[in-house]
This record gives C-alpha cells, sequence and structure tokens, in this order.
C-alpha cells in the first residue's frame, strides 16, 4: 500500500517496491529525480523506480551551493552546460513549481597575470561557443559589487573577472521537490529507505535486478546515479571507475540585509560566496584534500575559507557562522563526468561531476534519460563516456574545477 510523503503540500508518494520495472535508478538525488522526470516527459518511460539509501535528495543535492553557470572552457563542456543553463532558465514553467531561480550574475575574480590570461581566454572559449561572457576591469568590478575590496594592497590584489551575467543560483530543495512532484505524478514510483546491497546477475553477467534492503528488485536497465558512492557500487559489480570521492565542505551565516546580488567566486584564495534569497552568506571552499565519505569537513579548511571571505568582503567581518556541513564530491582525472555504458551489460552510469553536479542537475537529467531510452549515448554525452580514460581523449576542466561550485 503506497504510503504520502508527510510534506504539508503533498508533493510524491513514499512507494512500496514492486517486484520489477524498466528502469531502476540508483540515487534519488537531483540527477536521479531529473533523469527520472524526463524519461517520462520525453520518452514516455514511466515504468521506472528511483531508489534512494536515504532520504530522497538528502545527499549532495541537499549539500551545495547552488551556482548555475555555462562558462566552461572546452567545447563539449560548454555545450552540456549550456544546454542545461538553457533548461534552467525555463524549468520553473515546465515543473510548474517555483525553484527560486536567480540569474544574478557569476563573477570569476583574476588575481594574477595567469589568472587574467586564462580568464580572457575562457571569455574569448565561451563566445565562440555562444555562451554569454565578458571580462571586467576592477574599476567595472567595484561597480557591480561595490562591498568587494579592490585594493591593489591585498595579497592577492583583483586584477579583472570575468562575467557571465546569465549564471545565477536557485533553491536546491525545490529543484529536488520540483522533480519529485513531476516524476511521481507521471507514475515514477519513488523508494526512500532502500540501499542497494548487490546486483542480480545472469551466468553471462548480465545485470537483471538490484538486491536492496528492501527486498530483490528486477531491472531491465539499471542506471547509476550515485555521485560520491557510485564507485562503491562499481565494485560491487566487478569493474573500476577512475574515481575519488572528497569531503567537500560550505557553511551558511546568520541572516542579514540583502548587500550582494552577484555570485563572486575566487580561485587564487579558494572562496566563493552568494547571499540567498533569505539573507544569509552561502561560502564554500575547495575540496578537503583527503579521499573520504564523512559529511563534514576539516576545520582549518573553514578557517581558510572564512579568512579568504572577510579579505575580500571586510563588511562580513562581524557575521556569526550559522552552520557549516559536508558533501562527497566524485572527481575524475580529467574533471569532467562520465555518462553512459559500463562494462556490464544493463548498466549505466552517471558520475564524476566533482564540484559542478548541481549547476548540471536538469543537463545530465536530459541527457542521461535519452541515453537509457535509446540505448545510445545522447550527443552531449557522448565524449563523456568511459572509454576516454583508455583512449586518451580527455576533456581536462580542472581550471573550470579549481575551486568548488
Amino acid at each position: 500500500m503506497d504510503r504520502p510523503f508527510e510534506h504539508p503540500d503533498f508533493l510524491w508518494e513514499d512507494r512500496e517496491p514492486e517486484s520489477s520495472y524498466d528502469v531502476v535508478i540508483v540515487g534519488a538525488g537531483g540527477h536521479g529525480l531529473a533523469t527520472a522526470h524526463y524519461l517520462a516527459r520525453n520518452h514516455g518511460i514511466t515504468n521506472v523506480a528511483v531508489l534512494e539509501r536515504g532520504w530522497l535528495a538528502g545527499g549532495n543535492m541537499a549539500r551545495n551551493t547552488t551556482i548555475i553557470r555555462s562558462n566552461y572552457l572546452w567545447d563539449e563542456s560548454a555545450a552540456i552546460y549550456e544546454h542545461s543553463l538553457k533548461l534552467w532558465e525555463g524549468l520553473a514553467e515546465e515543473l510548474d513549481y517555483d525553484i527560486l531561480f536567480s540569474q544574478r550574475g557569476v563573477l570569476n575574480l583574476a588575481h594574477s597575470l595567469p589568472d587574467v590570461r586564462e580568464g580572457i581566454r575562457r571569455v574569448n572559449a565561451n563566445r565562440l561557443n555562444g555562451v554569454d561572457a565578458e571580462w571586467l576591469t576592477p574599476d567595472d568590478i567595484k561597480k557591480l559589487v561595490p562591498i568587494l575590496n579592490t585594493s591593489p594592497a591585498l595579497r592577492f590584489p583583483v586584477m579583472g573577472g570575468t562575467y557571465q551575467p546569465r549564471g545565477g543560483i536557485a533553491k536546491h530543495d525545490h529543484v529536488a521537490w520540483g522533480f519529485a512532484r513531476s516524476a511521481n505524478a507521471q507514475g515514477i514510483h519513488l523508494i526512500q529507505n532502500c540501499e542497494v546491497t548487490g546486483f542480480c546477475r545472469t551466468p553471462a553477467g548480465a545485470v537483471t535486478g538490484v538486491e536492496t534492503s528492501r527486498g530483490t528488485i528486477g531491472a531491465g536497465t539499471v542506471a547509476l546515479c550515485a555521485a560520491g558512492h557510485t564507485s562503491v557500487l562499481a565494485d560491487l559489480l566487478g569493474f573500476r571507475l577512475p574515481l575519488q570521492s572528497h569531503p567537500l565542505q560550505a557553511l551558511v551565516s546568520e541572516l542579514l540585509e540583502q548587500v550582494l546580488d552577484t555570485v563572486v567566486m575566487s580561485n587564487a584564495v579558494h572562496v566563493y560566496v552568494s547571499q540567498a534569497h533569505k539573507g544569509e552568506l552561502v561560502m564554500g571552499a575547495g575540496i578537503d584534500p583527503f579521499n573520504g565519505y564523512g559529511q563534514r569537513g576539516s576545520f582549518h579548511v573553514i578557517e581558510e575559507q572564512i579568512a579568504a571571505a572577510v579579505e575580500l568582503f571586510p563588511v562580513f567581518a562581524r557575521a556569526h557562522v550559522l552552520r557549516t556541513w559536508g558533501g562527497i564530491v566524485d572527481v575524475t582525472p580529467d574533471a569532467s563526468p562520465i555518462i553512459g555504458p559500463t562494462p556490464v551489460d544493463n548498466v549505466l552510469v552517471n558520475c564524476g561531476w566533482g564540484t559542478g553536479g548541481f549547476k548540471a542537475t536538469p543537463g545530465a537529467g536530459w541527457v542521461y534519460a535519452d541515453t537509457i531510452a535509446r540505448g545510445r549515448p545522447h550527443g552531449l554525452a557522448e565524449p563523456f563516456g568511459l572509454e576516454r580514460f583508455t583512449t586518451g581523449a580527455l576533456i581536462d576542466e580542472h581550471g573550470a574545477a579549481a575551486v568548488a561550485h
């Protein structure tokens, strides 16, 4: 018997698993929910279950800093992130749900001559790919963000920056709830507290289902979508993914008057700052250097993060930290995702987004659903196949992923 999810607006039903489905998606975060939505909306595939070992969207989807942009360097990356940004621009209407999408612009600061050269290169590459991008001088930046310290006496002086006006933020919970509501309305089963513990296989090795904490569930296709824990699932299947999982932490301040209406990022001092709709400052840092699955971080990273923010924004010096948290990011050798088939028949994978997963949510769901439905990689996903790590056709986005975002 179906049990209603206890939410004041009743957005979805928490289902009991059935014996089998055409598609089983492992992971009910943003990407898993978006994949389910687009399987139904674009392909009419609704005999689908989305399995989540905890609560829906309680992993990285609840633990990111909600920045959205598409100003990546390489053609392949720019294409998939720009596709995603265009979907973001119409997502509230598509889902009929307010996701608090705010295109307030994203500013990436340059603090050295190499930063300046790399920034101008990125602006030119973005423009060639039809992505909006501008190069701003320190004076331009001061006009855009008056509270930013642009003094040349800074340890890392602001020498300019790249700016994407169409970038911004959205409310992560609302995004997850909107996708979940849509998937549920189209008949897809969202199953919480259902951990995948193994896989059912034929003598030839093809996967025919999943073993879970709530019983065995048959599947025509299994779509892995578990972010930092995807490599754990791959280990159960007997193949290795080129992933390293790291804690990534962030924090929010107490509620403040609105003083910052642009997202500001800095690779050199390793901090990025935005101000949420209610007024709290949302700050992120780089990944912790060690591998792990703890949803918390190291105090010294928080200390460095706050010091960097106060140097750039002296007005924040008296703001109080309200809470900190950590997510688990999955990082590939070229800092680009993996989307597509695996060495195991009937198993596909969507992982390796590192610190760029939230901004890719609708785009990743769109291309992953298409890949599942048609049995071959979507054109935008094709360059991000697992085989590139043996062919050498890497898409090195370390410059875009040097700071968590």
